[in-house]
């Protein structure tokens, strides 16, 4: 029977009662939830060995009630506890010296997307680091990485950190966040006392979830655009269109899955992207479409645009590959339309100096390869190729499945 870690924790007693007497915080957002759909806060405030003091939201709050990327939550007072619950994307991303002075153990259930540009992963190392200097406890609840093992794209390079890239990273790390924060702890040589409580009966490579209990356990939004499994195995590739002018379909109810513009001719992009490398575009369907975002880039204006399917028998786990999809994207584009405004320069994730779609990708690699003229695909996969192998070799030792 699956069980992920808030389970284990709830159904063991002798590993609760390793709790009583201790002042206990979460760290959750609105997918922290057991099987029967309770939130994490309201299930462990019904057990006796348990005393909630604090809580933790990450980006778009404990509630999830933040829509776009950059609107910050406050802190406020759980009103059904009375507990505080502090904001980690507000007025700090870090927690401060008081946040910590309120509890003594850190318990912490995130579902992640398995992808290095979500902010989940940033919050927990930050979470890390501030146990380490104020000597507190941190216990992972672990959750399946829902896109499973596969990795894929460049690794983040030295100094381009950022609160969308935590570490030397692939775009896809194939770790569940137990496996990260041990690979954190490892990598930052932090003294911190961190226990993953591990999942039981977690089947990593089983179909047709490949890493997400698919028939087992329901999809919650982590965020407000993973709206299921399908957006999230899209995501270490559609993610970086927030660098662009292109939609990447907010203000559809279809986010993350697909891409367009009003000025652009999809069906010319994607017989040019088949033309160019169609082993990038294998594992999937590329469906010719057209939509109109209600808000976001492009609202209100007929998007020329292309859906990513991954939901039926096209889906292919190991040979999906949706980093270089997207990039294959941005190649296309620049061959087809080269004066194209293709990337989008705004302050992103309080990013103010560097490029979004840089920022995205951890370094400038991706968009020069796709600005080059003479660059060929060949030559962007022997870099990412390399990046792939190394990390392969360097995670496992953190794999705890």
């Amino acid at each position: 029977m699956f069980k992920t870690g808030l389970e284990v924790l709830i159904d063991e007693p002798q590993l609760r009662a390793q709790l009583s007497g201790k002042r206990v915080a979460l760290l959750a957002h609105p997918a922290s939830v057991t099987r029967n759909l309770t939130h994490a806060m309201d299930a462990l405030s019904l057990l006796p060995e348990i005393k909630l003091s604090a809580g933790f939201g990450p980006q778009h709050g404990i509630r999830g009630d933040k829509q776009d990327n950059m609107i910050e939550s406050h802190d406020f007072v759980d009103a059904t506890h009375g507990i505080p619950i502090f904001s980690l994307y507000g007025e700090v991303r870090r927690p401060t010296s008081h946040m910590m002075d309120s509890f003594d153990v850190l318990l912490v259930d995130l579902q992640d997307l398995g992808c290095r540009i979500y902010t989940f992963i940033t919050t927990l190392r930050y979470a890390l680091e501030a146990a380490a200097q104020h000597r507190k406890t941190v216990w992972i609840l672990d959750r399946p990485n829902p896109v499973g093992r596969p990795v894929e794209g460049l690794r983040l390079r030295e100094g381009w950190e950022s609160f969308v890239g935590a570490g030397a990273l692939p775009m896809r790390h194939g770790l569940t966040l137990g496996e990260l924060a041990n690979w954190f702890v490892h990598t930052l040589k932090l003294d911190v006392e961190c226990r993953v409580i591990k999942m039981q009966g977690w089947q990593v490579d089983s179909a047709p979830g490949f890493g997400w209990p698919l028939n087992d356990r329901t999809w919650i939004n982590p965020s407000p655009n993973a709206p299921n499994l399908w957006m999230a195995r899209c995501y270490a590739g559609t993610v970086m269109l927030e660098g662009t002018t292109l939609s990447e379909g907010r203000g559809t109810t279809r986010p993350l899955e697909l891409f367009g513009a009003p000025d652009i001719d999809a069906q010319k992009i994607l017989q040019h992207m088949y033309a160019l490398a169609p082993h990038w575009l294998q594992g999937c369907y590329l469906r010719e479409c057209w939509f109109e975002p209600t808000f976001h880039k492009h609202a209100g204006k007929l998007c020329s645009g292309v859906q990513i399917h991954v939901e039926d028998m096209h889906y292919q786990h190991n040979a999906f590959k949706p980093w270089r999809l997207l990039a294959l994207v941005f190649k296309a584009i620049r061959k087809l339309y080269p004066t194209y405004p293709l990337w989008r320069d705004f302050p992103y994730e309080y990013e103010r100096e560097r490029l979004a779609i840089d920022v995205i990708n951890g370094s400038t690699l991706l968009r020069e390869w796709a600005d080059d003229t003479h660059a060929v695909p060949a030559d962007l996969d022997a870099a990412t190729c390399a990046d792939e192998t190394a990390w392969r070799d360097e995670r496992e030792t953190f794999l705890l499945y």
